[in-house]
């Protein structure tokens, strides 16, 4: 048995289709405690089904380097299991496997195989692969820790103090490890950060431009949570005497979105269904490795704070996009199973223009979807004003899962 904390949320999605002939599919970026959540299933299943024969294949462990593709992957499992009898199957960060979908499609119709993998490509199951595994796949996207993790992994207590090491730390599991050092932390999150780059953008895509990969990405730092399109990017560049295409601007975002280091948040029309083609805002996977990038400072609280209230959405299960009317902005549309919400994120609602167009903009929204503005401020309790509700970040980031 591992030691490891367990993270629920993950786990009772999971457990609906546990012994099901699905293939149980963990994506996100490296080190957000995927393999954990494969050993909690590997544990649960054990427990439950103790005559079901466990295969669980580690890719970044050296005995199974030699596993490459389908056909080493048929071959191992020919090898070690049995013909008959049920079989939990786990494969960690599987897309070092190539073809390997060919396998997995074969051994679900076989009926006796319940399938569980991990991988760190949001293209993993995209394109082509998804039709050719249609209707036998779910997929789970797993992140970094969320607060009311981050409280109970570090054994805190809930508090604006606590709150804050999580906006400084982010959510990577392993650093509940590192005593609290801050200076250790971010060297440990610089070096997944470098993981991320090398391993799965530089060396899967082939980019030849490290530099200015590396530009871009301290660029999309600097600029977290302010619309910004790749012309504006490929000017900024040639600014600082750096001559890029937009288009090759394009296709390195896009890299950086497939390995799950950044996010891009769409901009739609506040109440009709407008999408702005150009023109976007980009959010960290993880705010620790992002400010172990650029630093974390005071300057950078508004930033930070809505790139983990963006974060927060997205762990609650919404999709989001920002909204946008004219001059008019709205921080995040959350939409879920036909729901909706608003919100609005500032450092402090420190004067009556502030207060003005945080909460103006939501007031003139007609519909009758709950809207929050949330801050740093120091409040009492939640509070009202004309529909709208305002909340503490910490407190929204803890009520709204």
């Amino acid at each position: 048995m591992n030691d490891y904390i367990e993270r629920p949320l993950y786990i009772d999605r999971i457990k609906p289709f546990i012994g099901k002939s699905l293939i149980k599919v963990l994506v996100g970026q490296r080190r957000v405690g995927k393999s954990y959540l494969l050993m909690q299933l590997r544990d649960l299943i054990n427990k439950q089904s103790p005559n079901t024969h466990i295969v669980y294949i580690n890719k970044e462990l050296y005995e199974f380097s030699k596993i490459q593709n389908s056909d080493n992957l048929f071959s191992y499992l020919k090898e070690n299991v049995k013909e008959n009898g049920k079989v939990a199957l786990f494969i960690d960060e599987i897309q070092d496997i190539e073809s390997f979908e060919v396998v997995l499609r074969d051994l679900v119709t076989r009926g006796n195989y319940d399938i569980y993998c991990t991988g760190s490509n949001a293209n993993l199951l995209s394109g082509e692969l998804a039709t050719f595994l249609s209707g036998r796949y779910i997929e789970i996207k797993v992140f970094g820790l969320s607060y009311a993790e981050f409280l109970m992994f570090y054994n805190l207590q809930e508090s604006v103090a606590s709150f804050q090491s999580y906006l400084k730390f982010g959510g990577l599991p392993y650093l509940v490890n590192l005593d609290n050092d801050i200076q250790i932390a971010y060297e440990y999150l610089t070096s997944i950060y470098n993981t991320i780059l090398l391993k799965d953008v530089v060396a899967r895509f082939k980019v030849r431009n490290v530099k200015f990969l590396e530009n871009l990405v301290a660029f999309l730092a600097d600029n977290m949570g302010s619309i910004v399109s790749s012309k504006k990017i490929s000017d900024y560049l040639k600014s600082q005497k750096i001559n890029i295409s937009p288009q090759v601007v394009i296709d390195y975002l896009g890299y950086l979105e497939t390995s799950f280091l950044v996010f891009k948040v769409k901009r739609t029309g506040i109440e009709g269904k407008k999408i702005y083609e150009i023109g976007e805002k980009y959010f960290f996977e993880d705010i620790g490795i992002r400010n172990a990038i650029v630093g974390y400072k005071a300057n950078d609280i508004h930033k930070v704070l809505e790139n983990v209230v963006y974060l927060h959405l997205l762990m609650a299960g919404y999709s989001v996009t920002v909204g946008q009317e004219g001059n008019k902005e709205i921080d995040f549309i959350a939409q879920k199973s036909g729901e909706k919400i608003y919100v609005q994120v500032a450092y402090l609602l420190s004067n009556e223009e502030t207060v003005n167009r945080e909460y103006g903009n939501l007031l003139e929204i007609s519909d009758n979807y709950p809207k929050y503005v949330v801050t740093m401020d120091e409040l009492s309790e939640t509070s009202t004003y004309k529909g709208v509700k305002r909340m503490h970040v910490k407190d929204f980031c803890l009520k709204m899962v």
